[in-house]
């Protein structure tokens, strides 16, 4: 008769695996460490081409700056913001030429000004490529406007930033209940471009070369499964290796009847026979 008993209960509990072949047993620090290790002595073993990817990258990125970046000059000059004729200037007029710089900032950017500027040098600048090359700052706590051009050519960056001081100057006195500001300095013509950096673009070409390279040997490291040596079988197992077979060389191929020992005549070896 068919036992009732439950049949969960007659199951089998699958069976400990025997240790040998037991997953191995090891902390996951340990086993990080021991991946550092291997990385980097890989990463080192790849060092050569790391470097040349890393010169090659230099190089592209120099002969990019070099041959195709536009150098672009930048000159600066300044207005001196007052509100008084008298040598004498209290806190209040302080406080209240702070204030006008603020509004004589809002100046450069009317299109008035910009159609002056470009009548008197008689350029064919639109208003937004003025715009785009011109800026003006305040330094904190100072009644000083910085007026900066920044330009493909150093003699059109000094040039346009000292007609800009004396266009404002003289648009701010007409249309605006103060004194006319004074020019504190005039923009010299520049002799070296601040953009683009060569040394800088370089250096950061050289860097993400090499970065770059070894993030593709760092992907392939990891990536790479394949069992190479025993330890890397007792690693990702718990199997210790027993035997080792060396891999066999392909040797020059015996003809078909000679003799297995050259340094034996072919008689002996049949007399033995």
């Amino acid at each position: 008769m068919p036992s009732t008993q439950n049949d969960t209960g007659l199951r089998k509990q699958p069976a400990e695996l025997p240790a040998a072949i037991k997953p191995y047993d090891d902390s996951a620090q340990e086993e990080t460490e021991i991946d550092l290790i291997e990385l980097f002595y890989f990463l080192l073993s790849k060092l050569r081409w790391i470097i040349l990817a890393a010169m090659l990258a230099a190089v592209a990125a120099g002969v990019y700056t070099f041959f195709f970046q536009t150098p672009i000059y930048e000159a600066t000059s300044k207005l001196y913001v007052t509100n008084s004729k008298d040598s004498a200037i209290n806190l209040s007029d302080l406080q209240i030429g702070t204030y006008l710089t603020n509004d004589y900032q809002e100046v450069f950017r009317t299109w008035e000004v910009h159609e002056m500027v470009v009548k008197n040098l008689g350029l064919d600048y639109t208003y937004t490529q003025l715009q785009n090359m011109l800026s003006v700052s305040n330094p904190k706590d100072t009644r000083i406007l910085y007026i900066t051009v920044k330009s493909a050519s150093a003699a059109m960056a000094s040039i346009l930033a000292n007609e800009y001081a004396t266009v404002a100057k003289k648009y701010i006195f007409e249309t605006m209940s103060t004194e006319e500001p004074n020019i504190l300095s005039v923009a010299l013509q520049p002799t070296h471009p601040v953009s683009p950096n060569k040394t800088r673009t370089v250096m950061l070409g050289f860097i993400l070369g090499g970065m770059l390279m070894a993030g593709i040997f760092v992907a392939g490291f990891v990536m790479d499964d394949k069992v190479k040596t025993p330890d890397d079988i007792l690693k990702y197992s718990g199997l210790v290796t027993l035997a080792v077979i060396p891999a066999l060389r392909a040797n020059k191929p015996v003809k078909a009847g000679g003799p297995k020992n050259p340094s034996m005549p072919v008689g002996q070896i049949r007399g033995r026979g």
